[in-house]
C-alpha cells in the first residue's frame, strides 16, 4: 500500500460519511501494522469522539504489542463511556492479558455503557474467578441494567466452577422485592438442571408478577437439541 493511498484512508476516516469511514476502517485493517497504527494513533487524538472510537476499532484489528500499549495509553486519559466501552471490546481482542484491565475498568467507571460492556465481553471469556468479582460488584449497581445484566451473568457460571457462589446469589435474589430482580434470576436458573435451581424455579412459577412467571416457566419447556 503506497503513501498516496494511507493519505486518502486516513482522509476518508474523517469523512462526515459513516460508510466512508467503515470502508476505510476495513480497508485499513488489512494494511500492515506498522503502517496502520500511526494513522490511528493521530485519529485516537482528535476532539472528536467519533473519530476516538473509530481509531479504537481499529486498533483492535492490530493486535501488537504497539497496539496494546496504544490502547492502555488511551483507557488512562480517555473520558467519553462510548470510547472506554469500545476500548472494552479491543483490549479482549489481546485475550487473558486484557482481563485485569477490563476489571479495572469496571471498578474505576460507573457509566452503564461501559459497565454493561464489560459485563458482557467477560461472560464470553473463560475467566470465571474475574466473572463473579465483577458481577458481585454490579448487583450493587444502583443503575438496574447493570444490575441484571450482573444477574444474567450468573447463569454463565451455573454448572462450572464457582456453580456453588452463582446459586447462593441466585437464591437471594429470587427472593428480592423488585419484581425484576426476581425475573432476571428466574432466566438465570433456567440455564442449569440443579435440584436446587428447578426448586427454586418451581416457587417462582407461583409469583405474584407474570413477567417473572413466564421466565420460571422456561424452565418446564422442552430443549432444542
Amino acid at each position: 500500500m503506497d503513501a498516496d493511498r494511507l493519505t486518502q484512508l486516513e482522509s476518508s476516516l474523517r469523512s462526515p460519511a459513516l460508510d466512508q469511514r467503515k470502508a476505510a476502517l476495513d480497508e485499513l485493517a488489512q494494511a500492515p501494522s506498522e503502517l496502520a497504527i500511526p494513522i490511528l494513533q493521530r485519529l485516537a487524538a482528535e476532539p472528536d469522539f467519533l473519530c476516538r472510537r473509530l481509531a479504537v476499532m481499529g486498533l483492535g484489528n492490530h493486535r501488537t504489542d504497539t497496539s496494546f500499549q496504544v490502547l492502555k495509553d488511551l483507557l488512562a486519559r480517555e473520558t467519553d463511556d462510548n470510547v472506554l466501552a469500545e476500548i472494552a471490546n479491543s483490549l479482549f481482542e489481546f485475550g487473558e492479558k486484557s482481563v485485569p484491565l477490563l476489571q479495572q475498568l469496571f471498578q474505576r467507571h460507573r457509566h452503564w455503557l461501559t459497565r454493561q460492556t464489560i459485563l458482557s465481553i467477560l461472560m464470553e471469556s473463560d475467566q470465571d474467578e474475574v466473572l463473579l468479582a465483577v458481577i458481585r460488584e454490579a448487583l450493587q449497581d444502583e443503575t438496574q441494567t447493570v444490575k441484571e445484566t450482573g444477574i444474567l451473568a450468573l447463569g454463565n457460571l451455573l454448572d462450572r466452577p464457582f456453580h456453588a457462589e452463582a446459586l447462593t446469589l441466585l437464591t437471594a435474589l429470587a427472593q428480592a422485592e423488585f419484581w425484576r430482580d426476581r425475573w432476571r434470576a428466574a432466566t438465570a436458573l433456567t440455564r442449569t438442571s440443579d435440584p436446587q435451581a428447578q426448586l427454586i424455579l418451581t416457587k417462582l412459577q407461583q409469583d405474584p408478577n407474570h413477567y417473572v412467571v413466564a421466565a420460571a416457566l422456561e424452565s418446564a419447556m422442552p430443549k432444542e437439541r
